[in-house]
């Protein structure tokens, strides 16, 4: 009988022991916006544009203000934050599409996630938004984006979701005031739309995850949950008027003061004058939404037990340098917001690192205390104990990538650090264009400077970006 009692009461302890581990096991929260360029965040007083709960958030948190987005395009990063590899081991060199019925790149169902190592630990993991990572496949399904000869968005089978038990999402959809959705349980023709902008819907969504109204999520265990916005994406008149009113009283040339935007009576100019009020206003609704997921955390009382991420995939130029939208090497496509909060952990900073895409994988889950549970296939590195100490190695450059469609030992290469900027444009024929800028006199990257400076082309050629070239197996090093 005694030593029954003490078996029971060895199995007690364990039990739990086991329950006050899980409870000590740290939440993770992503925020994910689209197409939101780094320096678009109010405290940082490089734009006028408004976000109060952003502003506040970075005084609690760590604030990366020179993050880099290697590949800045949607597919690319996204690949990139779920496996910690770059596009050459992960396979995601494009933008994940079909073309003339041909399904492109899209993320390997063998993939090791950060989110799969998340579920073998028992965490419940919940996926609400923009996945983008699934090649669409024929018989097209009924979206507005898809043509017979062309299709970007369709249905994320369960085992291609890598561990996320709650999905509420699709892969690319840019009508943000009736966005589009699959639920968990929905089958590949049962979406649905939603009569209302999609960030505030999304935040609807989170809130109820992590109130956990319904029990969407398994009681007693750690939560991961990612949000993914699609706004401030284009369509830029896709928001509602109520955010865009906020900077009714801003002239036009009080939002047009950078020296890198097209003059008025310029296509891209004008494009800029006429959209600008709107974008911002887009990610003034991101961060209203932001705040509501972070009122959320704190009406459960699991701040303080929660790493929140909040980031966005790559920049926009907005007609900015005469480019729409995304994709070049210039700091509006690749520097992006980065900030994590880890309240007690942390000490609130703002730092220069130079951390990008794959490195936030290693680095969260090392936070999160799982330093070995990362597998070994991720090329990113963890820049945690930095984070926790201040103390560290940092990295002189990072690497930008742009492959297009085409030949991958083809298109764009280059590096980014804290001095300059290089960039070598390779043709099919084999002949080169480099572009170098100074990042510290040339603020705005007006100024190509490559054929002043070819002894600064080749060292960051040599030393930095071979470098690159060879570790993340790119075709393109010759």
């Amino acid at each position: 009988m005694k030593l029954s009692h003490r078996i029971l009461g060895l199995m007690l302890g364990t039990y739990l022991s086991a329950l006050v581990a899980t409870a000590q096991q740290p939440n993770l929260v992503m925020v994910i916006a689209d197409q939101m360029r780094g320096s678009a965040m109010g405290f940082l007083g490089e734009e006028p544009v408004r976000t109060p709960r952003l502003d506040r958030f970075a005084a609690q948190s760590i604030v990366f203000t020179h993050a880099a987005s290697n590949y800045p395009i949607c597919s690319p990063f996204r690949a990139m934050l779920m496996t910690g590899q770059y596009p050459f081991r992960n396979g995601v060199t494009a933008n994940c599409l079909a073309i003339d019925g041909v399904p492109g790149v899209e993320l390997s169902r063998d993939s090791r996630t950060w989110s799969d190592v998340l579920a073998g630990k028992g965490y419940s993991l919940g996926y609400i938004g923009k996945w983008h990572l699934e090649a669409p496949r024929r018989p097209y399904i009924e979206s507005y984006n898809n043509r017979e000869d062309r299709a970007w968005n369709d249905w994320t089978p369960p085992d291609r979701r890598h561990g996320f038990g709650f999905w509420y999402g699709y892969n690319t959809y840019d009508q943000h005031l009736r966005p589009m959705y699959w639920s968990t349980d929905a089958g590949r023709q049962e979406f649905h739309h939603v009569d209302e902008w999609g960030p505030i819907h999304e935040a609807d969504m989170a809130v109820s995850y992590i109130r956990n109204d319904e029990g969407v999520r398994a009681s007693g265990k750690p939560f991961a949950l990612v949000v993914s916005m699609n706004p401030p994406h284009n369509p830029y008149s896709e928001v509602p008027e109520r955010y865009v009113d906020l900077y009714a009283g801003h002239s036009i040339e009080s939002l047009t003061n950078r020296p890198n935007i097209p003059p008025a009576g310029t296509k891209w100019g004008d494009h800029y004058r006429t959209w600008i009020r709107h974008y911002y206003g887009m990610i003034t609704g991101v961060d209203e939404q932001f705040g509501r997921v972070l009122d959320a955390l704190d009406e459960i009382g699991a701040t303080r037990n929660t790493l929140v991420i909040f980031l966005s995939d790559h920049g926009n130029h907005l007609g900015i340098h005469d480019y729409v939208a995304k994709g070049q090497h210039y700091e509006e496509s690749v520097r992006i917001p980065l900030i994590f909060r880890y309240p007690g952990k942390l000490k609130p900073r703002q730092d220069d690192l130079l951390i990008s895409a794959p490195d936030i994988y290693p680095t969260m889950l090392e936070l999160m205390g799982m330093a070995s549970d990362i597998p070994q296939e991720v090329e990113g590195v963890s820049h945690a104990q930095l984070m926790l100490t201040g103390k560290g190695p940092r990295p002189a450059s990072q690497v930008y990538v742009s492959t297009g469609r085409g030949d991958l030992a083809r298109g764009r290469r280059g590096v980014v650090t804290h001095d300059y900027t290089l960039r070598i444009d390779r043709s099919d024929d084999g002949s080169e264009t480099v572009t170098l800028h100074d990042n510290r006199s040339d603020r705005y990257q007006l100024k190509n400077i490559a054929a002043e400076k070819p002894e600064v082309v080749e060292r960051l050629r040599e030393a930095e970006l071979n470098r690159w070239l060879e570790k993340i197996g790119d075709p393109w090093q010759e």
